[in-house]
């Protein structure tokens, strides 16, 4: 089962703590978003990028939005290496912005 989920070009990093731990930690609205994310973040990533969506916007449904907007772009940035330039993730990424990554 080697390779599972790492089909990625995304950094990968040792993991130097619990990371059951570090969800446990986050608050129910950051869980719930981490439980259906497309992507592996780490709960310490969610929460820094969570964190400066939040003191920009000072609003939790905007900042669950960066979030949002953050894993499309991700998502995009390897969507047409890894499915094809066809892949509607990969729309849009010609001018360096996954689509509808502007929303929230």
């Amino acid at each position: 089962m080697s390779g599972r989920n790492r089909r990625t070009h995304l950094r990968a990093k040792p993991r130097t703590r619990d990371p059951m731990q570090d969800y446990d930690r986050l608050p129910p609205e950051l869980r719930a978003w981490l439980a259906r994310a497309a992507l592996p973040w780490r709960p310490g990533s969610v929460r820094k990028v969570f964190a400066r969506a939040l003191a920009r916007t000072g609003d939790t449904a905007r900042a669950l939005a960066a979030l949002e907007a953050a894993e499309r772009r991700l998502v995009a940035r390897d969507a047409a290496t890894i499915w094809g330039p066809a892949h509607p993730a990969a729309q849009g990424m010609e001018n360096g912005i996954a689509e509808g990554a502007g929303r929230g």
